[in-house]
């Protein structure tokens, strides 16, 4: 059933999320749907980093360290994204990237399983996944098998070290159930590595209910951390004393202004730092966590729900030619919806063009991901009504559509 424009502006009206829009800086004229790629600009941010670089670097100067906390960044900021992905407040660390934290959490959950080599993933993960994977692997003496989704539980065995999966895909947004993949890793006595990269932020995720042992995941997609944010990890509190990380360094260590030569992990989570955070890129991503202050993840999951239901019949309804490419059960998909397209790059081009923005992924398929905080249903109804009128125009059908840049 779609929705006419009225209905829409009708829907927003009554939003218990729509006082969110005005936490962001949204450029007038367009209409964002990339949010799953990165987040937009928060209000908050430029004063966050002008405070950060004018009165603590340039006022304090060495002495914000301890003076304004910077010492305690990355457990402090994991504590404010913890609720949101359902984890405690010492189970969730901000630090390094997605890759880094990755690597960290695969060697320690092989560590952890001594006599088992098989690191088990999904054929189509996303690929820094599988590239990390693979490169720990070839250096533990490890192997990688990727097989599809329906082969996955079939496929854990006496030899399953650990299990890597994407809580969300992205290519069609599928959703995996963590709590059910989650139970069969543990049956076969391998612990599970989840990427929520795709997730966090934009619908319910929690790990505690899951019995989740480890995960990671970005702070620029659905966090609004901004380009290139730092990662997170989420250790279970229960494995925390058993794991070990394979990247020591000195922010890690129990007492790390000792400058004993010797390694000796710190407690907790802490343990899982590395090297000196970046104080400045902190800043703006503990901008965009306050976005979500005040706000139930409950709510923006139903409200993500809504928008991707109207924007799929919407759709379907009034565009020709394009085949929905992700699950048409809302509880099986996250926040992006993807069709696919013969000319798929070439028509976001020319949707792009015309103010709405979404994104392009190998062969066929277009992107349009829907951030609950900011987007609305006269924000679906809109894009669906220009995106309507490229197909029936086949405005898309022109060479500067078909010019492939770097990024897509």
């Amino acid at each position: 059933m779609t929705i006419s424009l009225d209905e829409a502006l009708a829907l927003d009206a009554v939003d218990p999320l729509r006082k969110c829009r005005a936490r962001f800086r949204l450029p007038s004229g367009i209409i964002y749907l990339d949010g799953n790629s990165l987040g937009p600009l928060p209000v908050a941010t430029a004063q966050q980093i002008t405070q950060t670089v004018e009165h603590h670097w340039g006022g304090d100067l060495i002495a914000s360290w301890n003076k304004h906390d910077w010492i305690g960044a990355s457990q402090r900021l994991g504590a404010k994204l913890a609720p949101l992905i359902g984890a405690r407040p010492d189970e969730v660390l901000v630090c390094d990237s997605t890759s880094v934290n990755l690597f960290k959490l695969l060697a320690a959950a092989l560590s952890a399983r001594p006599g088992r080599s098989k690191i088990l993933s999904q054929t189509g993960n996303f690929p820094t996944d599988l590239y990390i994977a693979q490169g720990l692997a070839s250096l533990a003496g490890a192997t990688l098998k990727t097989v599809d989704a329906d082969a996955i539980l079939a496929a854990l065995g006496d030899d399953s070290a650990v299990l890597m999966l994407t809580d969300i895909d992205y290519r069609s947004g599928a959703r995996h159930d963590m709590a059910r993949f989650t139970s069969a890793a543990h049956r076969a006595g391998a612990l599970a590595v989840w990427d929520l990269s795709h997730s966090a932020g934009a619908i319910a995720v929690d790990l505690n209910a899951a019995g989740a042992d480890l995960a990671v995941g970005c702070g620029y997609k659905y966090l609004n951390g901004g380009p290139g944010a730092p990662g997170y990890l989420f250790v279970a509190e229960a494995l925390q004393p058993a794991l070990a990380s394979p990247l020591s360094g000195w922010f890690g260590h129990a007492d790390p202004f000792a400058f004993d030569p010797a390694y000796c992990p710190a407690e907790g989570i802490a343990r899982f730092q590395a090297g000196t955070p970046s104080i400045i890129a902190m800043a703006a991503l503990e901008a965009g966590l306050a976005t979500f202050d005040g706000v139930s993840m409950g709510a923006i999951e139903a409200k993500s729900r809504g928008l991707s239901q109207a924007f799929i019949a919407l759709v379907e309804q009034r565009c020709p030619g394009l085949t929905l490419a992700s699950p048409r059960d809302p509880s099986a998909r996250g926040s992006h919806v993807v069709f696919a397209h013969a000319d798929g790059y070439a028509l976001m081009q020319a949707l792009i063009a015309r103010g709405v923005i979404g994104d392009f992924r190998a062969p066929d398929l277009i992107r349009f991901g829907f951030a609950p905080l900011y987007n609305g249903f006269a924000d679906v109804w809109r894009a669906v009504d220009i995106l309507a009128e490229i197909v029936e125009t086949r405005a898309w059908d022109q060479p500067r559509f078909r010019e492939r840049s770097r990024v897509t």
